[in-house]
């Protein structure tokens, strides 16, 4: 494999996993930032983010010598053969995607870029972005669209394990090159042109959300007939035109790409004039599913005979495996709890959560369950799946438990005097 110069602007999930990634497979990788503080921090090998495998990767590419970091944008640029575009594009108030911040960007950059060098969009980006990218830069460079499909928890491994390799690309050599740099990486490569490059990016989040809906829809079709979702969930998956991913039903989903990308998506499909009505549905089921979930809750609390019912709320992240709180469901149930009830704790390892959101935060499970009445799991944190039933009684004063992440085994709790409680189970 030839080793590649390549400048990674912008150090988020995205910009900071794909920099140590490629750094790992032999390229010379330098990763910017505006945020003078974070570049220090990331120089002494400090992450910002909680990212599984991602410290010691930038470890070994800062010691290696193929990993840097910097604040320079344009000297950082000039001397790359590929410069990637790894920038937030957060949401407008209409749901469009705001590119005030890739813009400012490319402005800057214009005319600044070494002879032969690819300029290639990684981040989500709205349908025709390659083209405006293109025709910002009045065509200088090469651009490419080569969308991630990362997934926080496990962007490292799926970075370099992927399943497949996305190039959209107007000049196949320009992709060829830029394929080039995944040569190492046994997984197929899909080459198409940009626009669709860039919409597999947004249908796939946009139907992965849809399945998730119509799993925790399926949940409640099951709460009321009496049959068991995880059951029929299992029968599901056996058909390999379902699949087994996807099927596990939780509190509702969010995150940093399923709520942006559906309203994103459902935007540009109206103003093309095709709306996607099932995908506005799906969104619809989540925000519904969210607060019925958070209704289970103080039902459990509401049946509760104790004075100050205390309510332990076990995980804030929108999933294991990360520290990201945004657009999370646990962290949104967890304030429509502490809008009907005072004594309410909450615990997790990780969860990212700013000053005042949390109205009693805790340190350890333990701490959470001491004296709890009802207990809610909202996150699948390996941690709460081993919770032992035994421990778990001696530690609380009540016996309920909403399990709303399918964690535990409700036969096993039940017979140590647990009354576990989930839709569909």
């Amino acid at each position: 494999m030839q080793t590649s110069r390549i400048a990674i602007v912008g150090t988020g999930y995205v910009g900071l996993t794909t920099g140590a990634c490629l750094a790992s497979l032999g390229h010379q990788v330098v990763c910017i930032d505006n945020d003078e503080s974070k570049i220090q921090m990331l120089r002494a090998c400090s992450i910002p983010i909680f990212e599984d495998g991602l410290d010691s990767l930038v470890e070994s590419g800062l010691s290696s010598g193929n990993l840097a970091f910097s604040t320079e944008l344009i000297s950082s640029v000039e001397g790359a053969n590929f410069t990637f575009l790894c920038l937030p594009t957060p949401p407008n108030n209409d749901g469009t995607a705001d590119l005030t911040t890739l813009f400012d960007v490319l402005h800057r950059l214009k005319g600044k870029f070494a002879s032969g060098s690819i300029v290639i969009n990684k981040s989500t980006v709205p349908v025709n972005s390659a083209g405006v990218v293109a025709q910002i830069l009045a065509q200088e460079v090469a651009v490419v669209s080569n969308p991630e499909f990362l997934r926080e928890g496990s962007a490292v491994h799926d970075f370099l394990h992927p399943d497949r390799i996305l190039i959209g690309c107007d000049d196949l050599s320009a992709g060829e090159k830029v394929a080039a740099l995944y040569s190492s990486l046994n997984c197929p490569i899909m080459f198409t042109d940009p626009l669709s490059a860039e919409s597999v990016k947004y249908l796939a989040n946009a139907f992965l959300a849809m399945k998730i809906s119509f799993v925790n829809q399926s949940a409640l079709f099951c709460d009321a007939v009496g049959s068991n979702v995880l059951e029929v969930m299992r029968g599901l998956s056996f058909d390999p035109r379902i699949g087994s991913m996807f099927l596990n039903p939780g509190p509702g989903w969010g995150g940093s790409c399923f709520p942006k990308d559906t309203r994103a998506l459902t935007g540009m499909a109206s103003a093309s004039g095709e709306p996607m009505s099932l995908v506005t549905e799906a969104t619809a089921t989540n925000e519904k599913h969210i607060h019925r979930s958070a209704q289970l809750i103080i039902e459990a609390a509401q049946n509760n005979e104790a004075s100050n019912v205390k309510v332990a709320i076990l995980g804030l992240s929108f999933k294991a495996d990360t520290d990201d709180t945004r657009e999370s469901p646990a962290l949104r149930i967890l304030q429509i709890i502490q809008d009907n009830y005072e004594n309410v704790v909450a615990y997790d390892p990780q969860a990212k959560v700013q000053n005042g959101v949390v109205n009693k935060r805790v340190n350890t499970m333990d701490e959470a369950l001491l004296g709890a009445d009802v207990v809610a799991i909202l996150t699948e944190w390996d941690e709460f799946r081993n919770l032992d039933p035994i421990h778990a009684r001696n530690l609380m004063r009540g016996n309920v438990i909403v399990d709303l992440r399918y964690l535990l085994n409700k036969e096993v709790f039940c017979d140590s005097g647990f009354s576990v409680r989930a839709f569909g189970i």
